[in-house]
């Protein structure tokens, strides 16, 4: 009880001495989850009642969301902790495009809460990180989708995996295409290295997860070369059509 008490004194006064940014409104958050309780309370998360196949909310009597019902994906289970929404798409935009690195922690901690007995279920060897072409890696200076692997790892104890897989092909952006487009704008976008691969299922990782046309394509690739099982787990989800 006592060593309670003084971790929870020494967690309060971190609070006060070194108060992290809130990824969600950019004020003053707690040091110890990254986040500001309210907006942690007003995070849109992922209900009971979601798409068995991709994790997209549904109605309570839906199995599969209207999205996987009209078409056959590669991969074989995935799951999201948030509705990606106005709240997270300013949050993730923030994430990506001004620099602000340290919010993968929280990420990964919200996807370690919400969607742990589920990845462990899958009983994957290693987290894959959906790559980014090496003219916007340097551009950008990070992989937004590996900064939330490598904080997963951390709290999960599975090993992230780089070098498996590349982006091969500079792609257009795909939230301004089609969903037909995403799927043509990623043919042979992706390229994997060697063919001597040991995993028997992986996870791929990923920010947003919209027509899931990136991690079908990924998913080709990596059971091309013999990968049993491929899973996702994303950030945030659409809500489909």
């Amino acid at each position: 009880m006592k060593t309670a008490w003084i971790n929870l004194i020494a967690a309060k006064t971190a609070d006060l001495l070194y108060p992290g940014i809130c990824p969600v409104c950019n004020n003053i958050a707690r040091r110890s989850t990254g986040i500001c309780p309210e907006c942690e309370r007003r995070l849109p998360y992922i209900g009971s009642s979601y798409c068995m196949k991709c994790g997209k909310p549904v109605d309570d009597d839906e199995e599969y969301c209207f999205d996987c019902t009209r078409c056959t994906h590669e991969y074989d289970e995935g799951r999201a902790a948030l509705v990606y929404d106005e709240i997270t798409s300013k949050s993730i935009y923030r994430f990506k495009y001004n620099n602000k690195r340290e919010y993968a922690k929280v990420y990964g901690r919200i996807i370690d809460e919400r969607l742990r007995d589920k990845i462990r279920s899958w009983n994957v060897d290693a987290l894959i990180p959906v790559p980014i072409h090496k003219s916007k890696l340097k551009k950008r200076g990070y992989n937004q989708a590996e900064l939330i692997a490598d904080e997963m790892s951390k709290r999960l104890g599975i090993p992230v995996c780089t070098s498996l897989i590349e982006r091969s092909a500079a792609t257009s952006v795909q939230k301004e295409l089609s969903a037909a487009a995403r799927q043509n704008n990623l043919k042979k976008a992706f390229n994997v290295r060697g063919n001597d691969v040991k995993y028997n299922a992986v996870l791929i990782v990923d920010d947003i997860y919209t027509t899931g046309a990136t991690v079908d394509a990924m998913a080709r690739c990596l059971k091309g070369v013999g990968i049993r099982n491929v899973y996702f787990v994303s950030l945030c989800i659409g809500r489909g059509t």
